[in-house]
């Protein structure tokens, strides 16, 4: 993408692969529930501004929302959610840029407190208008709440779910297993890891695969994981 001069947030050189193996799960999603669902709404609760800036480069990449509004079967709604209220700005005037016939509804504000106003924008299921969603989870940290993803997940949704935690959980390891940091306990929906990871006796260096097999663990009975 060309550098348009508005808020644009910065990643690195890994963002490329990952929005690369995003846009190719959204195509698929897209054209492939096209015909079998009324409606396709794409939902991203940390939508960001739309673009992304690669770190020491003049390269720039479209967002997670830019890459949903430009599928070759766009979806049938957008529901966008972010804190940041120039990142939202900067995304709205990307998206009706780049796709003014789209239907999207832009929330402001942190998902997890917004989390009704989002399933309200869902289009209501009836048997004449059979609603399917994908909904993307990209926080910068492993922020996610479990029992947003448990809210949204009254209606016919699928998760594209990135948490980052090789980057927070790793980094701030102390913080979390020692200290009163509530936000693992939150992402995961309960308190007993804690007790689970001092009974392993697993050195440090495993807390990451640790915490991704917990999160898949009491995240499933109701989610279910796809694995990119």
């Amino acid at each position: 993408m060309d550098d348009d001069s508005l808020v644009c947030a910065e990643v690195r050189h890994w963002a490329e692969e990952k929005y690369r193996l995003l846009a190719l799960y959204d195509e698929l999603f897209s054209s492939g529930m096209k015909n079998k669902w009324n409606q396709r709404v794409y939902i991203d609760l940390y939508a960001g501004c739309g673009y992304g800036h690669i770190q020491g480069t003049r390269s720039f990449l479209k967002g997670s929302p830019i890459i949903a509004l430009t599928v070759a079967c766009p979806f049938d709604k957008y529901i966008f959610c972010e804190e940041d209220h120039l990142l939202l700005t900067a995304l709205q005037i990307r998206s009706k840029r780049i796709a003014p016939e789209a239907n999207v509804s832009y929330i402001s504000g942190n998902c997890d407190a917004q989390v009704d106003e989002i399933y309200r924008a869902i289009p209501k299921w009836s048997s004449d208008n059979r609603v399917l969603s994908l909904c993307m989870v990209d926080p910068f940290d492993f922020g996610i709440k479990f029992d947003t993803l448990k809210q949204l997940s009254r209606v016919f949704i699928d998760f594209v779910v990135l948490l980052a935690i090789g980057m927070d959980a790793n980094r701030n390891y102390d913080h979390y297993v020692e200290g009163n940091s509530p936000k693992i306990d939150e992402a995961l929906g309960s308190t007993e890891w804690r007790d689970r990871w001092k009974a392993a006796g697993s050195p440090r260096s495993n807390f990451r695969q640790f915490s991704r097999w917990n999160s898949q663990e009491a995240w499933n009975p109701s989610i279910t994981f796809r694995h990119l």
